[in-house]
């Protein structure tokens, strides 16, 4: 059993998409409740209806997102795998989308851990957090969107090791893409989510020119490696146009040793 916020649209909708190819059951949160029930809608033509449930969230609302994990966990009676993907570029209103893109992340983690580590009633899982190619590099003209996912990144390699030290039985990765097809991409040409750095929109679409634009289902490639190989935790995966799946390469951090 799978949640995914931000599951209606763009990377959200794919990762869905993808996971139901897998057999799992998937939530999928979204606070756009029109795009949510569409794409209930079309999945049920694919996949049996049973098998997903939309509820309406906005991941910025505390008591919403606790109450959606709830949710899930009274609909289908367990939880492995949490997406947290609900992503925004607003360099304008720059406070929300440090609370969509970081403090909404940090908050479904620690419900992901409530709910699936072992000693507390679950089974263990994975918890995938997006981050972005901006999370490993400067972005000029998007420096706050670039700082929450830089902060996605910290975050979720460091309670990887605070879970694994734990035993808790629940793997923690970031996959960081770059220029995916999806509403994000669209923002760019407006004024009211650029807001001081409207004017540089060209310069930002001459970079997808050169980069490359991905296609959703890529990145869902790379979310199912990282569901089906165990052996990764701590990883922040690059999905890039020239080079497809790799790794970000780190030296050895200290005091990673686990407590046996």
């Amino acid at each position: 059993v799978a949640l995914v916020t931000g599951g209606a649209q763009g990377i959200g909708r794919a990762f869905v998409q993808a996971l139901l190819g897998k057999g799992a059951k998937v939530a999928l949160l979204d606070r756009n409740s029109e795009a949510g029930q569409e794409s209930k809608a079309a999945l049920d033509e694919q996949f049996e209806a049973q098998r997903t449930v939309f509820i309406q969230c906005d991941v910025t609302d505390p008591e919403q997102l606790k109450g959606a994990f709830k949710k899930v966990l009274e609909h289908f009676g367990r939880l492995d795998i949490v997406v947290n993907n609900a992503g925004v570029n607003n360099e304008k209103d720059w406070e929300s989308t440090i609370q969509i893109n970081l403090t909404s992340v940090i908050r479904g983690t620690y419900l992901g851990l409530e709910y699936m580590r072992k000693g507390n009633g679950g089974d263990g899982g994975v918890i995938i957090n997006m981050s972005s190619l901006a999370g490993l590099m400067p972005a000029a003209f998007q420096p706050v969107y670039c700082a929450t996912k830089h902060g996605v990144i910290g975050f979720t390699r460091s309670i990887a090791l605070a879970a694994n030290m734990e035993n808790y039985g629940v793997r923690l990765n970031t996959i960081c893409p770059g220029f995916v097809n999806t509403p994000i991409l669209q923002s760019i040409d407006k004024e009211e989510n650029m807001g001081q750095y409207y004017s540089y929109k060209d310069e930002i679409k001459n970079m997808m020119q050169f980069y490359g634009v991905m296609d959703p289902s890529i990145i869902a490639e790379g979310l199912i490696t990282i569901i089906e190989d165990d052996t990764l935790n701590g990883e922040v995966m690059k999905i890039t146009a020239s080079q497809g799946i790799h790794f970000q390469q780190y030296s050895q951090t200290p005091f990673t040793s686990s407590k046996r």
